[in-house]
């Protein structure tokens, strides 16, 4: 009996620790709003936006206009990125502005934060963030 309930207390426990995906990053999300704290702009209506972050730490995606990927890394409350390579069409207006304004963001270390299913990426010098829900 004793080895039972200890096997049971076991796998609680790890499950436990485990947590769910809404206590992590990795998903497949949608921009919400881009740029300075004070004044975010809606993402372009009618466009399909997507941004995937999986837990080999690949991050990519697509916000309006080119595709784009690279690595990242979860440290604390920070997402550093290595590289983000993206194809090069070219993009104007409010679709060419929000992934201008994206790219820039996810470059080097940025701090985030997660709530529920709401995933605010605030860039390495402050001037912007990405407000993105979960798919």
């Amino acid at each position: 009996m004793k080895k039972l309930l200890a096997g049971l207390l076991f796998v609680l426990t790890l499950a436990a620790c485990a947590g769910g995906s809404s206590a992590s990053v990795v998903g497949t999300w949608s921009l919400v709003s881009y740029g300075p704290a004070d004044e975010l702009v809606s993402a372009a209506p009618d466009v399909e936006t997507s941004i995937e972050f999986n837990d080999q730490g690949e991050v990519a995606g697509n916000v309006g206009c080119n595709g784009f990927g690279g690595e990242y890394e979860v440290d604390g409350e920070t997402l550093a990125f290595g590289p983000i390579m993206s194809t090069l069409m070219f993009c104007e207006g409010p679709v060419g502005e929000q992934e201008t304004v994206t790219l820039n963001v996810l470059q080097e270390s940025t701090s985030f934060e997660l709530d529920g299913d709401t995933l605010t990426i605030t860039s390495a010098d402050g001037s912007a963030i990405l407000v993105l829900a979960r798919k």
